[in-house]
């Protein structure tokens, strides 16, 4: 199943997308909102689901084109939005690149931190910055959301919290970040509103591509039009997202829409190419001294899609442009 929100007040208006991504239809005799479904999934998602069929199968008479610039994140705002860093390829090229050892505790223990999400951005929302040079990066990444998760879930327990997956654009302001990690106390600045791809499916949706809560599939990211990488999302995840779901889970309860990121996707085979500039410039340094890519300027344009082994698209593709932020 696909579900998406169209923009409409805070919170969109809950749609069902054929698999195809090219017709939705509405179902506000079951739902209006994504979150409703969240907070009933036992109840009202059966119901969505035949409306999925029947769109499938041509069978509903109001079905519409959908225009991915009509749609929000698929959850406007969120409850929670928790983000991993579930690559240790990724961590282990950073802490080289200034000439630290990875901590033993790395291999074990998941990072994650707690972003904001009372504002999250649709697929085609601009990626909005006051000045070039805070550092302005994309981070491309896959994100599950959960219904309700009692405190102390085991990872043997998470998997059958996940209801949903979706890609995700984690726009980070590289050059702010220093500064707010120096202080001992976590990212604020550095972590602007975060960008979803137009629709979240089931798992269901992915057939054997998904196995043992992780994504077996590559997640293309293009900037300016030119591929970056391509890095396969299964591939060197040390937690899959059932640890992630386990390890947010340990001291507090998840409510019913949570949303938790795996981290900047990244393979240990570097022809794979990489999901975000910092990573890259990483690779730059370690190999030449110094980095050359530069970060994202006005008028760049970043995509992220990821399609399924018949080259059809799962997600729909998230597209933004950079621009400035005027007052």
């Amino acid at each position: 199943m696909k579900l998406a929100s169209l923009r409409n007040g805070r919170d969109g208006i809950l749609i069902i997308v054929n698999r195809e991504l090219s017709h939705y239809t509405t179902a506000p005799e079951i739902a209006t909102r994504l979150q409703e479904v969240l907070d009933n999934w036992e109840q009202l998602a059966p119901q969505l689901q035949r409306v999925y069929d029947k769109l499938n199968r041509n069978k509903i008479d109001n079905a519409r084109p959908l225009d991915t610039r009509a749609l929000a994140a698929p959850l406007p705002r969120a409850y929670q939005w928790l983000d991993g860093s579930a690559y240790l390829s990724h961590v282990e090229r950073v802490r080289k690149a200034r000439g630290a050892e990875m901590p033993e505790s790395f291999l074990t223990d998941p990072l994650m931190y707690q972003g904001a999400s009372d504002s999250l951005l649709g697929p085609n929302d601009p990626i909005v910055a006051a000045d070039e040079h805070w550092g302005i990066d994309f981070e491309s990444e896959v994100a599950v959301i959960t219904d309700d998760v009692s405190m102390g879930t085991s990872a043997g327990g998470a998997a059958k919290h996940i209801k949903l997956l979706a890609l995700v654009n984690d726009v980070t302001l590289r050059n702010l970040i220093p500064a707010e990690l120096a202080k001992g106390f976590g990212f604020l600045q550095g972590k602007p509103p975060t960008a979803f791809s137009p629709v979240a499916v089931t798992p269901d949706e992915l057939g054997a591509a998904w196995r043992n809560c992780k994504l077996a599939l590559p997640l293309e990211t293009y900037l300016n039009g030119g591929k970056f990488g391509d890095p396969v999302a299964g591939d060197d995840m040390q937690f899959d997202f059932a640890q992630l779901i386990a390890h947010a889970a340990r001291t507090r309860p998840l409510g019913a829409g949570t949303i938790i990121g795996s981290g900047t996707v990244s393979n240990h085979d570097e022809s794979r190419g990489c999901s975000c500039i910092a990573e890259r410039r990483l690779l730059e340094i370690i190999e030449h001294g110094e980095a050359h890519t530069p970060f994202l300027k006005f008028g760049d344009r970043v995509k992220i899609e990821m399609h399924d082994s018949n080259r059809r698209s799962i997600f729909g593709a998230i597209e933004q442009e950079v621009t400035p932020w005027t007052n």
